[in-house]
């Protein structure tokens, strides 16, 4: 622990030393899954939420339908931005990786080089999150509750700080949200082209709910049955 003794009071290191030094306490085969799961795994869950969600959306309808698709659409669209402007952030802030400056911590994933602040990982995932919140909040709930654990497990993998995480929270979230309204107001009108497109049209809304929102009930009288009968009467 003399890097921790030599960071003085340093909260920041301080909680990475207490989340990092779970993994030296925990079995080899449950930090492999905490490496696979920090890695790939949320970022892979992620994608299927988003997938999941916009299932959800289509198989709904709705007129919102093209607006909820757009907002669906932003939430990866939101978290590549993101990435690129954390581009140069990195290079002003210039941050070693924690496991560089700091002795005794346990790091899972080798042949990270490039610089620690702000964390990809955080930044991609909760800006996703924070996406499909805006679509849904359920699925938004859950998608931030990834984030957070996504947070949480590049800590304990020893390859960031604490404020790294928190740094990319910030980042993703704040893309998200200040873009949405242009990114509404541009991929909302793509969509209902895409909902009005015959061939293209099942991604807005299920081809099960189109029929239906056509579909004539047995023994209702339509406006144009009504208007001939006036007609005959006339």
């Amino acid at each position: 622990m003399a890097g921790l003794a030599a960071s003085g009071s340093n909260p920041d290191v301080e909680l990475l030393y207490d989340i990092n030094g779970l993994a030296k306490d925990a079995p080899q085969w449950f930090d492999r899954v905490m490496e696979y799961v920090g890695e790939f795994g949320l970022l892979i869950a992620m994608v299927l939420l988003v997938l999941w969600c916009w299932w959800s959306v289509r198989r709904r309808g709705g007129e919102d339908g093209a607006s909820s698709v757009a907002a669906l659409v932003w939430a990866p669209l939101a978290a590549g931005i993101a990435v690129l402007v954390n581009v140069p952030i990195r290079g002003f802030v210039e941050r070693p990786r924690p496991f560089l400056d700091h002795q005794g911590l346990d790091v899972l994933v080798a042949g990270k080089t490039d610089f620690s602040f702000v964390s990809d990982h955080a930044t991609i995932t909760m800006a996703m999150g924070v996406g499909l919140f805006v679509t849904n909040r359920k699925f938004g709930l859950i998608g931030i509750g990834l984030a957070l654990l996504e947070g949480f497990c590049r800590v304990y993998m020893g390859v960031h700080y604490p404020t790294d995480v928190i740094g990319g929270f910030a980042l993703g979230t704040a893309v998200t949200l200040l873009l949405s309204p242009v990114a509404s107001a541009l991929l909302t009108p793509v969509m209902k082209a895409v909902e009005r497109s015959p061939r293209a049209g099942w991604l807005i809304r299920s081809r099960k709910v189109s029929s239906c929102d056509g579909a004539v009930v047995p023994g209702a009288r339509t406006e144009n049955a009504d208007a001939e009968e006036r007609d005959l009467a006339a």
